[in-house]
C-alpha cells in the first residue's frame, strides 16, 4: 500500500477511485471488523500496514471484476453466512423465495402425510445454501442434496458442518445416483441462462462456474426439462416440485409441468415482481413414464 495511506479514511479515498464506494466500505469494514458507520465516523483511525496491503489486494481484485462474495469468501443467505468460492454459484436474495415456498409446503398439511419425516431433494446444490437452510429451518425433514461437481460438494459439506445442518450429500448428474429413491419435495436452482445470453460475459457471472449458470441450450430450459421429467418418477404421491428459473421462462415452465401431469401449477413473483419460482404437485395416479432419468 502506498506510503500516503496511513488511515482508514486514506484507504477508502484511494479505493473509491477504483471501485464502487459501497463495495470499498464493505470490504474495509469486513477486514477491520468495524461497521461502515464506524469507519465513516472515524476516518482518522490508523490502518495497520499488513491490513492495508490486504485491502489493496482486495480492491484490485474487485476492480478486475471479481465478485465481492468471492473476495471475502462468503455470502449471507436467509440470515446465515455461507462459504463460497469460484466453484459454486453465489447465493442470490431472490433464491430465498424458493426456500420460502419449499418451507410453506413442508409445514401444515401441504406435504404428503406419512409416519416418516418428509424426504427432500435439492438438485444441483452448489454451496448447499438451499439444502442447509431447509435442514435448519425444518429439522424434522430428511434432506438429500446432489451436485455433479466434487468441488461444489466440498463447499456444501463445509457449510453444512459449520452451520450444524444434517444433509446427505451425493455426487450425481441430477437423479442418476438416486437409484429409484422417492421424495416428498424436490427443489432446484438449475442453470437456466441460454447459451448465447450476453449476461454470461458481464459482471459477476464471468467469475462463477459456467455449469451452474447455463446448460448450453438455446432457451436455457434443457436442465429444467430433465428435472421435471425425473421428478415425475422420483416424487411420492402428491409430492411437490419447485424450481427457480429466468425472468422470461415462467410460462414455458408451467407448460412443461402440465405436459408431465403435474397439478396445482403456479409461478410466484420475487420482491421485484418477476415470476421467479414455478411449482407443481404430482398428480395421482402417476402417469406412465419412461425409465428413470
Amino acid at each position: 500500500m502506498g506510503q500516503s495511506m496511513h488511515t482508514a479514511g486514506d484507504a477508502l479515498k484511494k479505493a473509491q477511485q477504483q471501485i464502487d464506494r459501497m463495495d470499498a466500505q464493505y470490504l474495509l469494514a469486513r477486514l477491520t471488523g468495524r461497521t461502515r458507520a464506524s469507519l465513516l465516523a472515524h476516518p482518522e483511525r490508523e490502518l495497520p500496514a499488513e491490513m492495508a496491503i490486504i485491502f489493496e489486494t482486495q480492491v484490485a481484485a474487485r476492480a478486475a471484476g471479481v465478485p465481492v462474495a468471492q473476495i471475502i469468501g462468503c455470502r449471507e443467505f436467509y440470515g446465515r453466512e455461507f462459504v463460497v468460492n469460484e466453484h459454486v454459484l453465489i447465493p442470490r436474495p431472490e433464491t430465498e423465495l424458493l426456500v420460502e415456498q419449499a418451507l410453506a409446503r413442508l409445514s401444515g398439511n401441504k406435504c404428503p402425510q406419512q409416519a416418516d419425516p418428509p424426504r427432500v431433494l435439492d438438485l444441483g446444490t452448489g454451496s448447499g445454501a438451499i439444502a442447509v437452510t431447509l435442514a435448519l429451518e425444518c429439522p424434522h425433514a430428511n434432506i438429500t442434496a446432489v451436485d455433479l461437481s466434487v468441488e461444489a460438494l466440498k463447499v456444501a459439506r463445509q457449510n453444512a458442518t459449520a452451520l450444524g445442518a444434517t444433509v446427505t450429500l451425493l455426487k450425481s448428474n441430477w437423479y442418476h445416483a438416486l437409484d429409484g429413491q422417492k421424495f416428498d419435495l424436490i427443489v432446484a436452482n438449475p442453470p437456466y441462462i441460454a447459451k448465447n445470453d450476453v449476461h454470461l460475459a458481464q459482471g459477476d457471472l464471468r467469475f462463477e462456474p459456467p455449469m451452474a449458470l447455463t446448460d448450453n441450450s438455446n432457451d436455457g430450459l434443457a436442465s429444467i426439462c430433465t428435472i421435471i421429467t425425473g421428478a415425475a418418477i422420483h416424487l411420492n404421491d402428491h409430492g411437490w416440485l419447485l424450481f427457480e428459473h429466468g425472468y422470461d421462462q415462467a410460462e414455458s415452465c408451467r407448460a412443461l409441468l402440465a405436459q408431465h401431469h403435474f397439478t396445482a401449477i403456479e409461478s410466484v413473483p420475487d420482491l421485484a415482481g418477476i415470476l421467479r419460482v414455478t411449482l407443481g404437485q404430482m398428480r395421482v395416479p402417476h402417469p406412465s413414464t419412461a425409465a428413470a432419468v
